[in-house]
Parts: structure tokens; C-alpha cells; sequence
């Protein structure tokens, strides 16, 4: 299942919706596209790495409203590029970082849920 915000929507709605996203799933990678349309390199290479370890993650298109989501997500995280990636509502990071958790062979614990 893919989350799929509408263009049009004010600050309020996506700060609610970037809110409730996190809360209410276990992993969840926002990024630019989707799963079958990554629409950057670093959101596919996240989404790829995330996949190898877990089944069902959510996914959150911020291209119908970048901006608002990078301010959304800030909230959150501190950072501003998209790729982000949370786990049981804690940011774990962007698209580098999961890559280094990866070649660590951290990854997988990172993103287990118990």
C-alpha cells in the first residue's frame, strides 16, 4: 500500500499526515516516486535496501508537495533531503546512512520491529 497525498493540501494537512504516516506504521520510507516509480537514484537505493530486509513498509510520494513535506519532515528529523526513513516512529536516516548500516550489516536489525 502506497500513501498518496494530494497536491493541493495545506501545511496543516501534511504536517497531520507526515504526523500520522510515522505513528502508524512500523517502517516507512518517504521519497520522491513510488515503489514502481522510484524518481530519484538515492529514493531507489533506499527503497532497494529496505526491501532486502523488509516485506511490508510504507511509502510516501513528497513530489506533489516537496517543500511542505521537507518542512513536515524537519519536524522529525532535523534534515531536509529527501530521502528519510523512520522505524517505530524514530528517524534512522536518509538513504547513506542506510546504505552504511547495510555494508555494516546492521541494517536489518535497524529496521526490525518488535
Amino acid at each position: 500500500m502506497t500513501f498518496q497525498p494530494d497536491a493541493d493540501l495545506d501545511t496543516e494537512t501534511i504536517q497531520a499526515r507526515v504526523d500520522d504516516v510515522i505513528a502508524d506504521n512500523d517502517v516507512v520510507l518517504f521519497m520522491k516516486g513510488n515503489q514502481l516509480m522510484p524518481q530519484c537514484g538515492y529514493s531507489a537505493n533506499a527503497l532497494e535496501l529496505i526491501g532486502k530486509h523488509v516485506e511490508e513498509f510504507e511509502t510516501v510520494d513528497v513530489l506533489p508537495a516537496l517543500d511542505t513535506y521537507r518542512a513536515a519532515l524537519s519536524e522529525h528529523s532535523g534534515w531536509e533531503t529527501i530521502p528519510q526513513t523512520f522505524v517505530d516512529g524514530e528517524f534512522v536516516g536518509g538513504s547513506d546512512i542506510l546504505t552504511e548500516l547495510d555494508e555494516r550489516g546492521e541494517l536489518e536489525a535497524t529496521l526490525s520491529t518488535n
